[in-house]
């Protein structure tokens, strides 16, 4: 990532007052909910499943608690309140997995792109960061899916750069470092803007550690457009209070999938309690109560990634 953009002071106290404007993590998404506030309703804890709690690996068993990072920078996904929880959710549905194995989930914030390295040397045991489930993650990781979301795009109100979201060649882009958005600049849109003998996208975007801070690049005019998750953008356009607008259709739909060791039992774990979570209500009341439900999916799977 670059260099992170020094707030402006009216927006930096409307993040206070908000607790972070987000934008997604792992790939693009579908699911364009308008976001609740946090603790905006609780969710009853689900018991915890004998069957699937007999899957979990000695080791985490004996801790009684699963490690579990998220980047909190990520609304409504995963974030910070005013009181500097971190809510959302991921964070959510991560306690709910956690209590579905006989276990609690310890939530620890981590920047996006340190968490798969961190996950392999064993500093996590599981993260839900809306990580979008691709063939290169499932090289090193687990993933179990969960959620359905697209890549969105957002510019100023009234679109004043005149972008056009089919056509981003030349246009200041902003966003989050290792995200599938910051691949897709880098990987597909650059290269169709030379061979179209057009500007690139410059510097193959302009790249944040926080999506609140792409957020700010888009609001202060330092770019002209922003790539996120479907739902964060939605989001950050409530959350700026009119000042952001969303622009064409929401592409490159994909899960989302919790990020595991690789080839462990809990992946198997994790899995049947997505899934009890599902079959009990409690998923649809977490996305339900974060504004995020047009992204819900049915059945979860394990690695089930199609590019």
């Amino acid at each position: 990532m670059s260099t992170r953009r020094i707030r402006l002071a009216a927006l930096a106290a409307a993040l206070t007052a908000t607790a972070a404007l987000t934008a997604g993590c792992g790939s693009s998404g579908s699911s364009g909910g308008t976001g609740a506030k946090p603790g905006a309703s609780a969710i009853p804890a689900p018991s915890a499943v004998a069957s699937l709690a007999a899957l979990v690996p000695a080791d985490v068993k004996a801790g009684g608690k699963l490690v579990v990072a998220t980047d909190a920078s990520y609304a409504p996904n995963e974030f910070k309140d005013a009181g500097g929880n971190i809510v959302g959710m991921d964070v959510d549905l991560a306690k709910a997995i956690a209590q579905t194995l006989g276990l609690t989930a310890d939530v620890q914030n981590a920047t996006f792109d340190s968490i798969i390295p961190g996950m392999t040397a064993k500093k996590y045991q599981m993260s839900l960061s809306s990580f979008t489930d691709t063939k290169d993650r499932e090289a090193s990781v687990d993933m179990v899916t969960y959620f359905s979301a697209g890549t969105g795009t957002a510019v100023k109100k009234g679109n004043p750069s005149k972008v056009d979201p089919t056509d981003l060649c030349g246009k200041k882009v902003a966003v989050q470092t290792g995200t599938t958005q910051a691949d897709e600049i880098k990987n597909t849109l650059n290269p169709a803007c030379q061979k179209a003998g057009k500007p690139t996208i410059p510097n193959d975007g302009d790249k944040f550690d926080l999506q609140t801070d792409v957020t700010t690049a888009l609001v202060s005019g330092r770019d002209d457009a922003m790539l996120a998750d479907s739902p964060v953008v939605d989001y950050a356009v409530q959350q700026t209070g009119g000042q952001l607008q969303t622009l064409g259709d929401v592409t490159d739909t994909a899960p989302y999938g919790v990020v595991l060791p690789k080839g462990t039992d809990l992946t198997k774990a994790v899995q049947g309690a997505v899934q009890a979570l599902m079959a009990d209500g409690t998923y649809q009341a977490i996305l339900t109560k974060w504004g995020v439900q047009a992204g819900a999916v049915t059945t979860s799977t394990i690695d089930g990634a199609t590019s």
